[in-house]
This record gives structure tokens, sequence and C-alpha cells, in this order.
């Protein structure tokens, strides 16, 4: 039995398929990720864009595979997050244009499409990389349509489609030097080949046992990288047999062989202008001027337009500039900003070199949702004085709260509240001058671009507290009496007396500086700095507090996690009231995940 033609049940099941398996493998993705920048996002990234397709195809379902096709195109677009997500939305894209006239797609349409879906990414890529997921996605659907003139089963069809997926990403380290000196393939480009190998899935449990087993046999061969040769010429009738990297065992992460400063455009920016909204609304899109402005301190460049919206995503070095040159052509939604040197640090100083939480943006929690959805408050009945602060954990959120912290944002390592979530929480405070407390540097951006885009409305100050210690100290500095500009001086003044500590354990053998970290050990992290590591966790948390005392009488702060024990915090307290008796110490339930203390030492 084959598979003729393809109809949008069909496509709608390799859809899910493959968005089921590449979330499984979502983490291996990340942990591959050294291109464009070494973030360790790609896995993550790419899931979130095809779980928004996912959800858009299954809330709209058809037996048309144009329409199917549409249809999930329409919800990766709007998902699509980073530059990876971004790629794979334009795939499809282009695949769903030209599958739009059809019921159900032969096999010369259907690799018609995927090579239509390659030219529309490499269109959207300002600078199209070679070695990437583009590459993988090209010569894949050159062989299709190729392939394409030699069989009518769909099957089959597919079956040398993920071959030559496979073998093309097998060819990434000799395209691109960066993967080549990691010891890697492409992320993005493996990522691809996760999806494809779904689509296989469901179309061999389609077309029965005995083709299915005859074509899983022809999947399997690998072979070491140091064998690979350069892909098939066209003229070869059947792609060769799969061939996979043999990546070593590395004791450290992908991105830890890495240098931080080495990532050069360090803001990750993704937004939409929505051409119909704004003062330049209807503004006809130079994209040839707005492509070449963005080059100029910017790359990874991938731009999409259509009569209502625009989709950009640039990495840049000057953010501001980038939605400047945005505004001129309508009104700009869905903002997200990321650090991505900051994300590197966090990758190798917090030994959290895993798969970032789906969750990157996180909501505002369901209190302050309610608040959200009252309307602004009259103007004679503002406040002087709001609170905004970012939290991570119910003990902390409510220290700020008796601090007199009006919202507290739920957010933290791997969860940004975007600047969407910090203007409705400033829109939500019946306050005229806003304070921010961001209390982790990868959020200091969002809420300073919810500043800007608030100026004309309110007052807002963004206090760059880069811990919860930092946020606790500046809050805690406040005084209602004072100016606002005096107040942001004696925050400010705060933040700089105060020493920040973390604890929480590694998660795989690596080196940092002189010590030996071992996966499972606890490490104790000063200032970002891991300074500390020890199997016991006492004895971690006993390393990191002498790094961080000075003169031996200041004010220490214990924040516990929500695995932290008693025991531990018990032993802990004695420990510092007999090597430091003229210490003052405070603990509290701070309930964090990821952290089992933290530690906040003031002068």
């Amino acid at each position: 039995m084959s598979i003729r033609s393809l109809n949008g049940t069909d496509f709608t099941a390799m859809i899910l398929a493959g968005a089921e398996q590449l979330g499984q493998h979502a983490e291996h993705v990340n942990s591959l990720n050294v291109f464009p920048v070494p973030d360790g996002d790609t896995g993550t990234n790419m899931n979130l864009t095809m779980s928004a397709g996912v959800a858009e195809i299954k809330r709209k379902s058809s037996a048309s595979i144009g329409e199917a096709a549409g249809i999930l195109s329409k919800g990766l677009l709007m998902g699509a997050r980073g530059n990876s997500g971004v790629i794979l939305s334009q795939l499809f894209r282009g695949f769903s244009r030209s599958a739009a006239p059809y019921e159900e797609l032969n096999t010369l349409q259907f690799a018609a499409a995927l090579q239509n879906g390659v030219d529309a990414a490499y269109k959207a890529v300002v600078k199209p990389v070679e070695g990437t997921i583009l590459t993988v996605a090209k010569e894949a659907a050159k062989h299709a349509s190729y392939y394409a003139r030699r069989t009518n089963d769909i099957t089959e069809l597919m079956n040398e489609v993920l071959l030559k997926a496979k073998e093309a990403l097998a060819m990434t380290p000799e395209l691109l030097p960066v993967l080549k000196q990691v010891g890697v393939v492409d992320s993005g480009g493996q990522g691809l080949v996760y999806i494809y190998e779904g689509f296989m899935d469901v179309l061999l449990q389609t077309d029965g046992a005995a083709s299915r087993t005859s074509f899983q046999k022809s999947v399997q061969p690998t072979v070491a990288a140091s064998a690979l040769k350069l892909p098939a010429p066209p003229e070869v009738v059947s792609a060769k047999p799969a061939q996979q990297v043999i990546v070593p065992e590395m004791p450290m992460s992908a991105q830890a062989r890495l240098e931080t400063e080495d990532i050069e455009f360090l803001y990750d920016m993704e937004f939409f202008i929505n051409r119909e909204l704004g003062e330049n609304a209807g503004v006809a899109f130079d994209d040839e001027g707005f492509r070449k402005a963005l080059s100029v301190n910017g790359d990874s460049i991938i731009i999409i337009a259509d009569d209502e919206v625009i989709k950009v995503h640039v990495h840049s070095k000057t953010p501001g500039e980038v939605l400047n040159l945005a505004l001129r052509y309508g009104e700009i939604t869905q903002i997200h900003i990321l650090n991505m040197r900051e994300q590197h640090r966090d990758l190798l100083t917090a030994g959290m070199d895993i798969a970032p939480s789906p969750e990157l943006f996180a909501e505002i929690p369901p209190e302050a949702t309610r608040i959200l959805e009252q309307a602004e408050p009259p103007a004679d009945e503002m406040a002087p004085y709001g609170f905004i602060a970012v939290s991570s954990g119910d003990g902390i959120a409510e220290i700020f709260k008796s601090l007199g912290v009006d919202v507290v944002l739920s957010g933290g390592q791997t969860m940004n509240p975007s600047t969407e979530d910090f203007v409705k929480a400033v829109r939500s405070i019946a306050a005229e001058q806003v304070f921010i407390l961001p209390n982790n540097s990868n959020i200091v951006l969002a809420a300073q671009q919810a500043r800007e885009l608030l100026e004309d409305e309110r007052r807002i100050t963004v206090i760059p507290s880069k811990t919860i210690p930092q946020g606790m100290a500046a809050a805690f500095a406040f005084q209602e009496d004072e100016s606002a500009e005096t107040n942001r001086d004696h925050m400010l003044e705060a933040i700089s007396r105060v020493q920040s500590g973390q604890v929480t354990h590694a998660v795989r053998d690596t080196q940092y500086d002189e010590l030996d970290i071992k996966a499972g050990h606890y490490i104790g992290i000063h200032n970002s700095k891991i300074v500390a590591t020890d199997e016991s966790m006492l004895h971690a948390c006993e390393g990191l507090l002498q790094q961080m005392m000075e003169s031996g009488d200041e004010v220490i702060t214990i924040l516990e996690g929500d695995e932290a024990t008693p025991e531990i915090t018990d032993a802990l307290v004695a420990w510092i009231e007999e090597q430091y008796p003229d210490a003052e110490v405070e603990v509290h339930l701070g309930g964090q995940p990821v952290y089992y203390y933290l530690f906040s030492v003031e002068s």
C-alpha cells in the first residue's frame, strides 16, 4: 500500500507528531545551541513556535491541506520565538502558500511546497548563513524536487527528505566553523530533523507494518563525523543512508566553550508592527531600507511583512534605535527583548545549562491580573508613589508586599516578564510616580522599555536591581516623604551596599576557574560568580558566606527556598553565630525555586 496524496487530516497528524518529537528532544537541541549566539534556547524557541502552530491547527482543523497549512502558518507566525522559531515559521509559511490552492498534494506538489518554504525562509533572513537550519531545509527540499519525479508515493518521498536532511545536518560542522570548533551539529537543523522524523512516523503508521519495517531499517546506519563525505550530487537517484554525527561526551556544555563577550549584538529582539495603528499607520513599508538600517548595528535579521503586520526579529546593539525605526511604519506590539550575554552568563555561572523553561515570559500572577482588569483610576485619586517588583517564590512576594510593593510580578531565572506585563502593571497602579524593581539583570531592559513606552502617561523610574536581595534593600530604603530623585539615590546607594549569594546544584561535571564541579554537587554563587562547591549543601553555604563576609559585623539575611530543610538552616545559623558573633542574622521563608538559599550581606 502506498500513499498517493496528502490531505489536511494527514498533514495535521504529521504536524502533531513532528511537534511532539521536537518537544521530547528540546533539551538536546538546546544543548547544541552555539550559533548565532550560545544562549541555549533554540530547542525551547522552536518548541514554543510549534506549540503555537499546533494550538491553532487543533482549534481550526480542516480536511483540505491548503486550509490546514494556512491555519498552521498563522499560528506559527504569531507564536514564533527566536531566530530559529521565526525561520521555522517561514518554512511553513512558504509551504502553505504553495499548498493553498489544493485539497490534497501529490508528490510533485508536496516537493514544490517544501521548496517554496525554503525560498520564503531565505528571503526573510537578511544575511542567510550556511550550516544552519536553512541549509538542512534547502538540501532536503532540493532532493525532494529531484526525487518526486521518480515516485508517486508520499511515504517514499518523505523518507528521502528525512535521509537527506540528516545527511545535510551531519555536514553543518564543515560549513560553519563554530560548530566544528565546539564539536556539535547545528541546533536548528537538528530541531528540523526531529520534526521530519515525526512526519515519517505518521506516514509509516498509515503505510502499513511491512513498509514501516523496511523504512526503519534504512534510517539506522550511523558513521563518525570524521568519516563524513560531501552530499551526493543531484543526479544520484537515492539519498545515502542517514548519517549522524557522533558527538563525544563533553565535561561542559557546548555553550561553556565560547566566551560571553564574543556575543557582539547582545539584545535579542522580537516584535510586531501593526501597520493599521499608530501615528504612521498606512505608511508604505520600505523593506530594503528597513533591513539596511537594522544591519548597521544588528544581525540575525528576519523580517516578515504583509498588509496588516510586520514581524521583526533582530539581534542588536541598540534596541532603542530599532524601535524608533519600527515606529515609522505603525504601532509596536508584543515586544520581547532579552540580553543574550546575560543568558550565556546564567548558563555558565549558575550551572543551569539545561533547557530553559517553556514559560520564558512569565504571566502576571492571578491576583495581579485581577487588578489589571480595572480601569485606570482618575488623576485626582492618584497616590504620589507606587511600586512594582519581580519576585520568585510566595514568601519573597509577601516580603515585598510588606515593604509596600503594589504589584509583584512572578519571574526570575528563565521566567522573564515581558515589556507588556510591565506596561499593564504600571497602568494598574493609582500612582503618579512608579518605581520598578526588576531584581534580575535579564529583566532590566524590559522594564526600561516599558518606561519609554509610557513616558507620556506616567513618571517611571527603573531601579536596576539585579538580584532579589538588591530589590529588598532598595524597597527598604524608600522614604514616602522624600522626593522621587532623592529616593532614587537612596535606593541606588542601598543596592551598592548589598552582596548577593545563591546556592543551587550543578547539573553536570564542569570546570569553572579553579573549581572542579561535579554533577549533583552544590554550588555557591557570589554576585554571578561560582566561588564554592561541595557535595554537602551546608559546606557549600559556608564556603559561599566566607567569600561574602568582609568585616564580620554585617547583616546577613537568609531566604529559604522551597527545597531547603530546617536542619540545614539551623546548622547554618549556628555556624554563622560561631564564626561571626558580631553579625546580625535574619531568616525568612522565601519559597523560591531553583535556589535552595538566597543570601544577602549588607555592611
